[in-house]
């Protein structure tokens, strides 16, 4: 199956395909690509020779040549641009391949697409591991990066930043997830702590229901943090964590003072996990997101 990915650009078709065609804008953006660079043409006429390179970690780098095949201005305002490529990399999954970008003008914005497709090595068990790992991913990092390119003409967000806040809000998200995770599952459900019940007896929850009660907020807390990794791209999961942590500390205020001096104590922790929230919260407007393209075509014709 290709891969198809689309994406609509409130920006000038001239700004677009300066930033998709340009060696030197396009790797900034494109998070399948560490450099890219034109090759010298023995004529003018002849297609546009490129090489590519990929760093996949370790030291590793793979890396790619292809060739513009093709450019076509239509009379309606689309442009398009049709390309061939390959590795003869000893670890490049990618034999070689072939696809296209399309630049189609609409009354809200352009249309920008592409399709591709490509051949393994490896035999069969490069067949297999294409289908189950290589394929999703280069899909997913192909959205990603038209997301990041659509950020960087329509809010002016640079690429570099758009990385840097999504790391970030990986962070700042999955340490939330975890602490309510521990916190829900550890001193709740399986330890049935001590200071979790005393705090809750001095709350006013006593007669046995006190052991009922530290299963049920356990369970909402892991709740909670499965929502925290569920909605990853919402506001609202950190949204509610910062307004709820004020409050839990004023509770604890209450009814149990006591628990304010100690090594481990709750002001410490809210106060911890409040600012996660809130930086959360600042970063998250403007991240690249592969959810926000087309990823199956039911306009585009091959």
């Amino acid at each position: 199956m290709s891969i198809y990915v689309e994406i609509l650009v409130r920006a000038p078709i001239e700004a677009l395909w300066a930033h998709t065609q340009t060696p030197d804008l396009h790797e900034r953006w494109d998070l399948r690509f560490t450099r890219i660079e034109y090759l010298a043409k023995a004529a003018d006429t002849d297609p546009q020779s490129f090489r590519y390179t990929t760093r996949i970690g370790f030291g590793v780098e793979v890396s790619g040549e292809g060739e513009t095949v093709g450019h076509r201005d239509l009379a309606d305002g689309s442009r398009s641009s049709a390309l061939r490529f390959g590795s003869a990399h000893p670890v490049s999954i990618i034999r070689e391949g072939s696809g296209y970008w399309k630049y189609i003008p609409t009354p809200e914005g352009i249309r920008f697409l592409t399709r591709y497709d490509y051949q393994t090595r490896f035999g069969r068990a490069g067949i297999l591991v294409d289908q189950l790992l290589f394929r999703p991913l280069l899909g997913w990092a192909t959205a990603w990066s038209f997301d990041r390119l659509r950020l960087w003409l329509e809010h002016r967000v640079d690429p570099a930043q758009a990385m840097r806040q999504t790391l970030v809000h990986v962070v700042a998200r999955i340490a939330l997830a975890a602490i309510f995770a521990y916190q829900g599952l550890v001193p709740k459900l399986l330890a049935r702590h001590a200071d979790e019940l005393t705090m809750l007896r001095n709350s006013g929850v006593s007669g046995g229901l006190e052991h009922e009660a530290i299963v049920a907020l356990g369970i909402l807390e892991l709740a909670f943090a499965a929502a925290l990794l569920g909605a990853w791209h919402r506001r609202w999961p950190v949204a509610v964590c910062l307004a709820a942590m004020p409050i839990a500390t004023l509770v604890v205020a209450m009814h149990s003072p006591g628990y304010f001096p100690a090594a481990f104590n709750p002001v410490s922790l809210n106060v911890a996990v409040a600012s996660l929230a809130g930086i959360d919260l600042l970063v998250i407007g403007h991240i690249p997101s592969a959810a926000r393209c087309r990823r199956h075509s039911n306009r585009e014709k091959t």
